[in-house]
């Protein structure tokens, strides 16, 4: 009797197995190093994780020896025997192509679990990790509905002025994910600890399809066609979430992506919210690849809020405070105090010439400014801020026309409005501003703050010198 797929609302189970010779698979693990796939494969074999990635080993009555002859991979007899091999295989050099051959081919031939995916797609994050897209999201908790003056029930809103964090339970928040799932497509969750920062990640995988069988992952069903790929970051003690752009396998248009980014930002609040404490996910502007730069300005640090120059009061460990009545010591004095010790005194008689002059002027500057942020190499770059510049341009030579306003409206006169977008684009773009403020390239006095980041969006709107994050949103 030939088997009967039925649709079911259950997620897809980690111990479902999916043909070696798919293409989710090949590209899941080809893009892996040699010393990754061999470090994955032993985590598969660890005995936490064996029941999940069961290898193909050989029966216990084998009459069939001279089949295992033939055989360019014979099966282990034990999990132990294949664990000794794969830890032979990091001490002898060797091309990654016969690792992959050996996976695919050799000790998992029957099929590869859908938790061995999640865990070699997550090596992959930690390999690279600027290999996502991330946007960060803040929670925030709703307010009670009210009863305006003519007695109508006013929709819900969100109160910004909560510092509550909604408490997560990662196997309640998993089951109340999947009843926001369509029935007609099947997901896979898994939960693994971040390996150096503090937060969790949850892997979504998805299929096109209502079945939650083998024969949905085919390679002639869904499997590498409309399968996708979201990932979700929960930072510890933090009211923030990052959610990366999804990523498919086949052939995807840009609407199915934004589709399922839209059905996870509707369902994810419902997910952490309990009764009587809804909760809802608004963006906070800032778009990066960097994981650690986006736990840096989101996380549970003391520097989400204190970027650019006020980063000096985001160290627990400095006691400086502008309410202190003794003086700290200026910037670069301690350090321009060594120098001219050892020059001796010829040095320390010369005076300095202009240049010098402009050019410590220029680094002190740039101190005050960015304080101890944007730093080459301090890993917590942005690479793209994305800026429209809604400032008015005074039009002919009257000084009282095209006045603004405090709240930056116009006062009915003519005002000249062009459309003028700005992106910075680099490794880390306010670290190369602040480059060029030491440089002298930038004026670091008139600079306005949104230069320096320390408004901590990567989207938004300038008008009167005051950056406004995307929808709004900003500190």
């Amino acid at each position: 009797m030939s088997r009967i797929s039925v649709p079911t609302t259950a997620p897809l189970p980690s111990s479902l197995r999916v043909n070696p010779s798919s293409t989710t698979v090949t590209k899941i693990l080809s893009r892996l190093s040699r010393a990754s796939l061999i470090s994955v494969a032993l985590d598969w074999l660890d005995e936490d994780n064996l029941s999940l990635a069961t290898p193909y080993l050989r029966p216990d009555q084998d009459d069939n020896e001279e089949e295992d002859d033939g055989d360019f991979y014979p099966p282990a007899s034990s999990p132990e025997e294949l664990r000794e091999e794969y830890l032979s295989l990091q001490n002898r050099k060797g091309s990654k192509r016969d690792v992959l051959d050996r996976i695919t081919t050799g000790d998992w031939r029957h099929g590869v679990s859908l938790y061995q995916l999640a865990i070699a797609d997550l090596q992959y994050l930690y390999d690279h990790p600027t290999s996502q897209k991330w946007s960060a999201y803040n929670i925030v908790p709703l307010k009670a509905p009210r009863e305006d003056d003519d007695g109508e029930v006013q929709p819900l809103e969100a109160d910004k002025t909560s510092l509550t964090i909604p408490r997560f339970h990662p196997s309640l928040f998993l089951k109340s994910l999947q009843a926001q799932i369509l029935p007609d497509i099947k997901a896979h969750y898994n939960l693994d600890r971040h390996k150096t920062l503090p937060l969790l990640i949850l892997r979504i995988f998805v299929i096109d399809s209502p079945y939650n069988t083998p024969l949905s992952l085919s390679s002639n069903g869904n499997m590498d066609t409309g399968s996708k790929t979201i990932l979700i970051a929960f930072p510890d003690g933090s009211p923030n979430i990052f959610i990366s752009k999804p990523t498919s396998t086949g052939p995807t248009g840009a609407s199915e992506s934004k589709s399922l980014g839209a059905l996870l930002a509707e369902g994810i609040p419902k997910a952490l919210s309990l009764p009587r404490q809804r909760v809802t996910l608004q963006s906070t502007s800032l778009t990066t690849r960097n994981l650690e730069g986006l736990l840096d300005r989101r996380g549970a640090t003391r520097g989400n809020a204190a970027g650019g120059g006020w980063s000096i009061y985001a160290d627990e460990k400095v006691k400086e405070s502008p309410l202190s009545t003794v003086l700290p010591s200026p910037p670069l004095s301690d350090a321009a105090e060594e120098e001219e010790q050892g020059n001796g005194d010829k040095k320390r008689r010369e005076r300095p010439t202009v240049e010098e002059r402009v050019n410590k002027r220029a680094k002190l500057v740039a101190q005050a400014r960015f304080g101890d942020t944007a730093r080459v190499g301090d890993g917590k770059g942005v690479e793209r801020v994305d800026l429209v510049m809604e400032d008015p341009f005074e039009i002919g030579g009257d000084d009282d026309a095209d006045r603004m306003d405090i709240e930056g409206e116009d006062d009915g006169e003519e005002a000249f409005r062009p459309n003028v977008r700005l992106t910075f684009h680099g490794n880390h773009v306010f670290a190369g501003i602040r480059q060029l403020v030491e440089c002298g390239v930038i004026d670091g006095e008139k600079m306005p703050g949104w230069m320096t980041g320390e408004e901590g969006v990567t989207i938004g709107a300038v008008r009167n010198g005051r950056i406004r994050g995307h929808k709004g949103f900003g500190l």
